[in-house]
């Protein structure tokens, strides 16, 4: 850089420039060119421009703005928010949360039983869950409370027929910050690779672009509801190792984010064969396990301990298969997203390891306790002759029958619809439809710079005020569009928005 004057062109010092640009022309620190470059090439879809649009949307119609607007409501279908969308909190949850968070109501148990409907057994469980943690304004630590660590082995114990170690448990914020710890741990170079279904929930793609690792996708079989292909997955494994990709794990997501799918028996030990023969951590995203419809739920800490014991783990192929398997309160009939708890079980892991996983919770000092508390009581809830339990028994049953029953009338909508096909729901809180669009509206979503996906799902919200998410946010095979849509918005004329809008955009773009 240089200044002219009486004495021609002269050239500033480096020191007299770096000061000028940076009083003039770089105003901040930071820009968009000299952040962390992984930070943006991250990509959340559920929460991304549709979410934000449909924000604007719902804070204009609040203040009294959307006269000119053709909807009057905004539906969230984009994320597995069930109390956004009115779903009530258990009683007994929040009964025993309000008391931890203010012990001085123990004083006054009677008027809280005449009043407000209190029990017995939500008294005591404060008192317990008191004992464990002292106070929910302390922390406690880093792996959590060693008494709701119990509560939650005694749950995995009774779910799996097989012993659980609280010291293999972990609580954490919600499920994404244990798998936020384990893809820490995992990914030690740019060239570690973690083999993750397509579709997938969103969060591995992005965690994996922030710590500048390889998604290596596996892609689920579509025409069989779903299902893991396990010879898909050991093509895909192949073809990263010849790349030089060393794969360290794989993800499952059962039952599945944004499918809907749930995993059989055969299906589980497929996959933990796999991680066997190919030494691969296996991760076990089980947060929807309650949300189940068709069949049962079969967790893989079942499914590696029945192997274990099996005759095909003679030669202790099993022995040191290494399984993290995650849950939270933030799905199934719970639904307590806002208050961030969860766990995860590690089984098979090395001791080495283990201790740079609680050094690196350590850093974070603890997941919240009043979300450990929550997980206490999602694994113990109120038992048949508790004082408690009919009401939880009615919630709970109430949760999940409304759940199944929007399901299906949505289900029943897309088999209607021109160009939709939909496997059948079969478990978590998602539908993931295939979608047909005439080539003029491929060719209009192209003007728009938009995918096709995302340019059908903008129209419904602009249109319906109804937001879902493109499949290209999930991942979906070349030459396939999708959307993902929850059903956790009460009632069904939301439903009858969608077929009006799906039937008009056909025609428009025939």
């Amino acid at each position: 850089m240089q200044l002219s004057g009486p004495l021609g062109s002269l050239p500033l010092p480096s020191f007299i420039e770096k000061r000028f640009f940076s009083s003039t022309m770089r105003e901040r620190s930071l820009n968009i060119d000299n952040i962390n470059p992984h930070i943006k090439e991250a990509k959340y879809a559920v929460r991304g421009e549709l979410a934000i649009k449909s924000e604007q949307y719902r804070a204009q119609l609040a203040k009294g703005e959307g006269e000119d607007l053709p909807f009057d409501s905004v539906i969230s279908a984009n994320i597995g928010n069930p109390q956004q969308l009115d779903q009530k909190p258990i009683t007994f949850f929040r009964q025993v949360a309000s008391i931890l968070e203010n012990p001085g109501l123990l004083e006054n148990e009677e008027v809280l039983e005449s009043s407000f409907g209190y029990k017995s057994d939500v008294f005591e469980r404060a008192r317990k869950l008191l004992k464990d943690v002292k106070s929910v304004g302390a922390y406690s630590q880093s792996q959590g409370a060693p008494g709701i660590r119990q509560s939650v082995a005694n749950f995995i114990e009774r779910r799996d027929g097989y012993p659980a170690d609280p010291a293999s448990i972990y609580l954490s914020a919600g499920a994404s910050s244990g798998v936020n710890t384990l893809m820490n741990i995992i990914c030690a170079t740019p060239q570690t690779g973690v083999l993750v279904p397509i579709p997938q929930y969103p969060l591995y793609t992005a965690t994996l672009s922030v710590l500048n690792a390889k998604c290596v996708p596996y892609y689920l079989h579509e025409e069989s509801n779903w299902s893991t292909d396990v010879d898909g997955m050991r093509e895909a494994l192949k073809k990263a190792q010849k790349e030089g990709i060393d794969v360290r794990a794989v993800v499952v997501i059962n039952p599945g984010n944004p499918t809907g799918g749930s995993l059989a028996p055969e299906g589980i030990n497929g996959v933990l064969e796999l991680a066997a023969e190919e030494k691969l951590v296996c991760i076990a995203d089980e947060v929807y396990q309650t949300n189940v419809f068709q069949g049962e739920f079969h967790s893989f800490k079942k499914g590696l301990r029945d192997l274990q014991k099996s005759d095909k783990n003679k030669d202790g192929k099993f022995d040191n298969v290494e399984l993290a398997s995650l849950h939270s309160i933030s799905k199934g009939m719970v639904g307590e997203c806002g208050h961030r708890g969860g766990y995860y079980e590690m089984i098979g892991f090395d001791p080495e390891v283990t201790a740079q996983i609680y050094k690196f919770v350590s850093i974070m000092l603890c997941p919240p306790v009043v979300g450990q508390c929550f997980v206490e009581m999602m694994v113990n809830p109120p038992a048949e002759g508790d004082p408690s339990y009919p009401l939880y028994r009615k919630e709970y049953d109430g949760i999940f029958k409304g759940l199944q029953e929007r399901a299906t009338a949505l289900y029943e909508a897309f088999k209607e619809m021109d160009g939709v096909s939909c496997q059948s729901p079969q478990g978590s809180m998602y539908l993931f439809p295939t979608i047909t669009l005439p080539p003029k509206a491929i060719e209009a979503a192209k003007k728009a710079g938009k995918s096709p996906d995302e340019f059908y799902c903008l129209e419904l919200l602009d249109k319906t005020g109804i937001c879902i998410v493109p499949g290209s946010g999930f991942g979906q095979k070349e030459g396939t569009l999708h959307f993902r849509t929850t059903f956790l918005a009460p009632g069904t004329e939301w439903v009858g928005r969608i077929t009006k809008f799906h039937q008009g955009f056909m025609e428009e773009y025939r």
